[in-house]
């Protein structure tokens, strides 16, 4: 796909660093490659694995009764 040299290679990286900070890079990697890896998927025609949530209904408190 691409042809890149390992000077090319450092070059971006270091861009890389300069444009996000070494504080935001590792995230900025971490969310590309999960986009990534779900395009794969959606190209593939796997299902996406669905992630349910889990609610709990929440119970009413009773008030309690006012003694007169």
């Amino acid at each position: 796909m691409f042809n890149f040299s390992m000077p090319e290679l450092a070059l971006v990286l270091v861009i890389a660093l300069v444009v996000f900070g070494p504080g935001k890079l590792p995230e900025v990697g971490k969310a590309l490659g999960k986009g990534i890896q779900e395009f794969k998927k959606a190209t593939n025609g796997e299902a996406a694995k669905d992630e349910s949530i889990k609610v709990e209904p929440v119970k009413a408190e009773s008030k309690p009764e006012e003694k007169k």
